[in-house]
């Protein structure tokens, strides 16, 4: 699966345009998603010193990411097509309806390819009440 990270409120509590402290498990995740064979790309409002000032925060931790800002590497502004819309699976951000579950959450949503729905509704409501309930998402 191809990830998008944003980093501020997300990987880092919101300093900005400073970097905040580590959000609990968030580097620790990242590396397992790596391993687990998942591309990631952070996806930042931050831009020029700022930005490759994140970037070298999350490398010095072991987070290296496939893209930044793009959706491949070698993509540019100017190449046809380009769009500051990435094409990715998923996008874990704080600003997500519901907020930044924690990491450990997101972690197993993505490896158990779980919903907000099945990790709330599992084993917690029995099947046929279930069924009879009307959802949101």
């Amino acid at each position: 699966m191809t990830i998008a990270v944003d980093f501020d409120g997300t990987i880092v509590e919101h300093r900005y345009p400073r970097i905040g402290r580590e959000i609990p498990f968030a580097t620790d995740t990242l590396k397992l998603l790596q391993q687990d064979q998942h591309r990631l790309i952070l996806w930042s409002v931050r831009e020029g010193e700022l930005l490759e000032e994140a970037v070298a925060w999350c490398k010095e931790r072991g987070v290296e990411f496939y893209a930044v800002n793009r959706d491949y590497p070698e993509e540019k502004q100017q190449d046809c097509g380009f769009s500051r819309k990435l094409k990715v699976d998923l996008f874990i951000d704080d600003r997500n309806l519901g907020g930044l579950p924690d990491w450990g959450l997101i972690y197993q949503m993505i490896k158990e390819r779980k919903t907000f729905r099945d990790i709330y509704t599992q084993g917690n409501i029995p099947a046929e009440q279930n069924k009879k309930k009307k959802w949101w998402f």
